[in-house]
């Protein structure tokens, strides 16, 4: 890229400039940037369903236990699922987005899962966020993002409700007052 380096593996915190609603207060794991755009995973929004209705829904039988919910992971494609997990799980048909984190689309791991073989931690997301080249450099460029090295512990530890908070307090931003300045940590 001739004006940015990749943003792969960042959080992307909506800021209240953030002009577009769906948006507000949202924690975006971008799992890649490069010249033909972005693409991330919303990492704080869970649905009302759990992962077990997933299984379920796929024949997949699983033990009695608490499930996690599935995440609404952005507005494009949301009939499409994506597993963000941790590295501690090797699943071929992945790839590595970020430090100690993978991406995969790859059904299997729902069936690891299910039989307590999966990775430690993971999120099961339905959707994603994208932007065409040029698009997320613009919305930088009008302050509606912060740009924040990602952390595991706020991906797959901190509570939901958190994340928005946590994410920019660690680096000392109190996200909800962040105003006219650009910034990337």
């Amino acid at each position: 890229m001739n004006t940015m380096e990749s943003l792969q593996g960042s959080f992307l915190l909506a800021t209240p400039q953030m002009p577009d609603p769906r948006f507000r207060e949202q924690v975006v794991y971008l799992c890649s940037h490069d010249e033909s755009g972005a693409m991330g995973l919303v990492v704080n929004q869970p649905s009302i369903y759990s992962l077990a209705e997933i299984c379920k829904g796929a024949h997949i039988e699983i033990g009695e236990g608490d499930w996690p919910f599935v995440y609404l992971g952005g507005p494009v494609e949301a009939e499409v699922g994506f597993f963000l997990y941790s590295d501690d799980y090797v699943l071929e048909n992945s790839m590595a987005v970020g430090k100690g984190v993978r991406l995969s689309r790859d059904p299997q791991i729902l069936h690891d899962i299910a039989n307590g073989l999966g990775p430690q931690h993971y999120l099961f997301l339905l959707g994603y966020a994208g932007w065409a080249p040029g698009q997320l450099e613009a919305e930088l460029g009008v302050n509606g993002w912060l740009i924040l090295p990602a952390e595991k512990s706020i991906l797959f530890e901190t509570p939901d409700q958190e994340k928005w908070q946590k994410a920019a307090l660690q680096f000392g931003i109190d996200i909800a007052l962040f105003s006219d300045q650009i910034g990337a940590a």
